[in-house]
């Protein structure tokens, strides 16, 4: 079984702006000055659209879905948060922690994917009862599946539920691997709200900011599960991962690619950029607005499909 898959959802915006309900524990959103809401749209369409055209230059095959006026859902740019699609023909649907996030989990989606492009779905695991409980897990943003070895890290936080991970792990066969990751804000260590800030899985490598990890003991752990799986550990800095470094994600095109920001590339040291591109080139994409307004990058847009397809 393969790590990464040659179809990626992404939902073109109709309505992305600032978040309020977001803002509230992703320390990556800025309030940008000068910046009305229909800029912000019109800024991040621009650059969604440059995204998937670089995407589908090097062979990516990329479903792309318009978002919808109504519900308001000025995220929805994001969609690995809300679903995950598996090999087994399996959905999976996830608990979100802003409400007007929610409104995300469209069923027309799943409905296009199937009618449209023949992809097949047998079952919807659905973890969306947690809301009920003010727990959440937003999917792939909160968990970085190592798909060929069945390992599941997560870093626990607001968004990220260690009962729910250990629901999903029972559900799917996975083996969790938690751990709390956390950032400077404002002169504190607070939880990073996302794993996929600061890690991302591919093939035969791991980009993984261990110093996130503050407890010696939890990172040991996830550097020894990184390595027994025969991952080279690329490591980045808190100061890369801030402009996105961790929030990557390899994807099958012509021959594998590891996909960022241009931000992300940019903050990379000469010395990082030769590790990866020992294992596959790089694709980058200027996304400077989805990033401050949405405080989310390109791993964030990208919903790994993994499904069967007729």
């Amino acid at each position: 079984m393969s790590q990464i898959t040659n179809h990626i959802m992404m939902i073109q915006p109709v309505g992305f702006r600032y978040n309020e309900q977001t803002a509230v524990n992703n320390y990556y959103q800025q309030v940008m000055e000068g910046l009305t809401p229909a800029r912000a749209q019109e800024n991040a369409l621009q650059e969604f659209n440059g995204f998937v055209e670089k995407l589908r230059a090097k062979g990516v095959n990329v479903v792309v879905i318009p978002d919808t006026k109504d519900p308001d859902t000025p995220d929805s740019i994001f969609p690995n948060n809300w679903v995950s699609f598996h090999r087994d023909a399996i959905v999976g649907l996830y608990p979100m922690c802003a409400e007007n996030r929610r409104g995300e989990r469209r069923e027309d989606i799943l409905e296009t994917l199937v009618d449209d492009y023949g992809f097949h779905i047998e079952e919807i695991k659905d973890f969306t009862e947690f809301e009920e409980h003010d727990k959440f897990l937003e999917g792939t943003g909160s968990m970085i599946l190592d798909r060929e070895n069945k390992l599941c890290y997560a870093a626990i936080s607001i968004r990220t539920d260690e009962q729910a991970v250990i629901q999903f792990c029972d559900e799917f066969g996975y083996e969790p691997v938690c751990f709390t990751a956390n950032q400077d804000v404002n002169g504190e260590r607070l939880a990073i709200y996302h794993t996929n800030v600061m890690m991302c899985v591919a093939n035969d490598f791991a980009i993984v900011c261990l110093d996130t990890i503050d407890e010696a003991e939890e990172r040991q752990k996830v550097k020894d599960s990184l390595t027994r799986t025969g991952k080279e550990i690329i490591e980045i800095s808190e100061a890369q991962k801030h402009r996105f470094a961790g929030n990557m994600l390899q994807v099958m095109g012509d021959q594998p690619y590891l996909v960022m920001s241009k931000s992300a590339h940019e903050s990379l040291t000469n010395t990082q950029v030769a590790s990866i591109e020992k294992h596959c080139p790089i694709i980058s994409s200027s996304l400077d607005t989805i990033e401050a307004c949405g405080g989310g990058s390109a791993r964030c847009m990208m919903a790994e499909i993994f499904l069967p397809q007729a």
